[in-house]
């Protein structure tokens, strides 16, 4: 078996590793699970992956499972919680941005039933019209941003390589 060149360094039950295993690159039908994966992309943004995977669960936790109705809500209150929780990324652009793109998600769940099949309506996009419609609908998504949220959940090319059996897996 050949895998990513990344995974090659990475030990068997490395975060890494399973996280490529198990999730890079999977479609994702929840709507609250793609939010989640949006989220953790865009508090990735100027910190290592490794951060993020290992505050995963803290996050879950902090912003309630991502669920889009509770975050959507969230008042002063909660958003001073989340400042003060060492659990998380403590950033307030970041944290603002998952109030703010909750509604939005919403909007767009009014609008077409649920955030994927937003998504999947946009899916003949390229990266560059992708990030157009990120930036014209969502804060805080930035090129690359995007195109990692994009490549996570299967709706851009380029998660694995060719010779790679997770992408014949997915």
């Amino acid at each position: 078996m050949t895998y990513c060149e990344f995974c090659l360094s990475q030990p068997i039950d490395s975060i890494h590793r399973i996280y490529h295993d198990t999730q890079y690159g999977f479609s994702i039908q929840n709507d609250n699970a793609l939010f989640e994966r949006l989220m953790l992309e865009i508090n990735q943004a100027g910190l290592s992956w490794d951060i993020i995977l290992k505050k995963a669960d803290n996050f879950r936790i902090a912003y309630d499972d991502f669920n889009l109705v509770k975050v959507a809500a969230y008042t002063e209150q909660d958003f001073s919680r989340l400042m003060n929780d060492a659990g998380i990324v403590r950033n307030r652009l970041k944290i603002n941005a998952a109030i703010v793109n909750a509604n939005h998600i919403l909007s767009i769940q009014s609008q077409h039933g649920s955030f994927k099949n937003w998504l999947d309506e946009h899916r003949h996009l390229n990266k560059a019209e992708w990030v157009r419609l990120f930036k014209k609908h969502f804060v805080f998504t930035g090129g690359e941003i995007v195109n990692e949220f994009l490549m996570s959940t299967g709706y851009l090319d380029g998660a694995h390589q060719l010779d790679c059996p997770i992408r014949q897996k997915i």
